[in-house]
């Protein structure tokens, strides 16, 4: 069995994998990671490989506490991955990207991919069809829209998420919530337009936290998995062991 985790800007997301079987998700805060760690372990006794991908500020020390019970790996840019780096600026892919960009290109072989991860924030990354990672965009996600406009603004209130009656707010909440999510949702449309437009064979894989909200707001057909970047977390992993 594998742990695969997930250390996001916000939240830590986990999963404990029996091959390519899923048996269970977590998600938690970075304050608590030792000890739901612990829990998960002493529920998955047989796990022998805890994975790990990071972007946001957990010490490494937190997970060396488990070293004496199972295998520890830190996914890094010297690591194998299944495609052709082509970022200009390589070192500063973050490595969750990287996670993606391997997943999409291990499930969805010899197709141009294009990874929309809506989490805090929004990236995109493209693959095509030879497996040559070429790069993509970064934006604010729905939360740092919200607190954006709260915080850089005197009147503005700070609203959670809400899906909008109408594109035509008719009160400052339903502006807000038209401008943040419809734009949102225009953004990705139109991101996705351009590459159809320039590429064949294509495949839109969504994913990240806000995925299932956006999914049936898009007008593009898309395949959406919320636990993609941990699915793929693990598929990279094999694919190292099998290569190295």
């Amino acid at each position: 069995m594998t742990l695969a985790v997930d250390v996001g800007n916000t939240r830590i997301k986990a999963a404990v994998f029996e091959g390519s079987t899923v048996l269970e998700n977590f998600v938690f805060e970075k304050n608590e990671l030792e000890k739901k760690i612990t829990k998960i372990l002493e529920k998955f006794q047989n796990c022998s490989d805890l994975v790990v991908a990071s972007v946001g500020n957990v010490e490494k020390q937190s997970f060396l506490t488990f070293e004496k019970q199972l295998n520890i790996h830190f996914f890094t840019h010297e690591d194998i991955f299944p495609f052709i780096n082509k970022y200009a600026t390589p070192k500063t892919l973050g490595i969750d990207r990287m996670i993606l960009a391997a997943g999409a290109t291990l499930q969805f072989p010899k197709q141009n991919r294009l990874v929309i991860d809506a989490g805090t924030c929004i990236t995109y990354d493209f693959i095509d069809e030879n497996d040559n990672y070429l790069g993509g965009a970064i934006s604010p996600g729905l939360r740092l829209r919200y607190e954006s406009l709260h915080n850089f603004t005197a009147r503005l209130p700070l609203l959670t998420l809400e899906a909008p009656d109408s594109y035509i707010g008719n009160s400052t909440a339903q502006a807000i919530h038209s401008g943040v999510v419809n734009g949102f949702v225009y953004e990705i449309d139109g991101f996705i337009d351009e590459y159809r437009s320039n590429f064949s064979n294509f495949i839109i894989i969504l994913t990240g936290g806000d995925a299932e909200f956006l999914a049936k707001r898009l007008k593009n057909t898309i395949f959406a998995n919320s636990n993609f970047l941990l699915e793929s977390l693990n598929q990279t992993f094999q694919y190292k062991i099998d290569n190295d």
